[in-house]
């Protein structure tokens, strides 16, 4: 499971592994994969900082901080992951396809929630890998970097508008800085 993932995603580092997974069993029973991809992927970095898996452990503090966002997600989600936009991917409860819940996107920037259409295990085994682009907007991850001669993208950081879209701001390179991402979602949480 998870082999077209692993092949397409570099993991950047290895982080320590939390002492037992606290999400709860009866979530990781209806999802299928989700189990084995926290054991394998917890925590790690891929592709320089593209996508990021959460700490077991910090997905409680994601789930508040997202929610302060979009309260009408309240006791609905359960975040997993994000990218270096600080887009956080979520189970969203609230839509369910063959018994599982599908993903939500928290996009900071647009101060909107996108449904995916898509379960845990395709959204990492076919999403990711065959829509890397539109999932995590790869190219501009990569004009970004070559624009700001910058190596890798830590877990802690995103890179966040400095005008968001919501606001009126331009979609381009130069309105782009790198940010720590709590305090960019607690500022962008207010604005939404």
């Amino acid at each position: 499971m998870f082999e077209r993932f692993q092949y397409a995603f570099n993991a950047v580092n290895e982080t320590e592994k939390s002492d037992q997974i606290k999400i709860p069993e009866q979530i990781l029973d209806k999802t299928i994969g989700s189990k084995e991809f926290f054991q394998n992927f917890e925590g790690q970095v891929f592709n320089k900082g593209l996508y990021r898996v959460h700490k077991i452990r910090e997905i409680e503090k994601w789930n508040d901080i997202i929610v302060e966002a979009f309260p009408a997600y309240q006791n609905k989600i359960l975040c997993f992951s994000y990218d270096w936009l600080g887009r956080h991917f979520a189970l969203d409860f609230t839509r369910i396809y063959e018994k599982e819940p599908l993903i939500v996107m928290f996009e900071p920037g647009t101060g909107e929630a996108l449904e995916i259409p898509s379960t845990f295990l395709t959204f990492h085994e076919e999403e990711l890998v065959d829509y890397s682009n539109a999932a995590l907007a790869r190219d501009f991850f990569y004009e970004w970097r070559k624009t700001n001669n910058f190596n890798s993208l830590g877990r802690d950081k995103c890179v966040g508008y400095k005008k968001p879209l919501f606001l009126g701001g331009d979609d381009e390179v130069g309105n782009l800085e790198i940010l720590d991402m709590e305090v960019y979602w607690g500022i962008i949480g207010q604005l939404i």
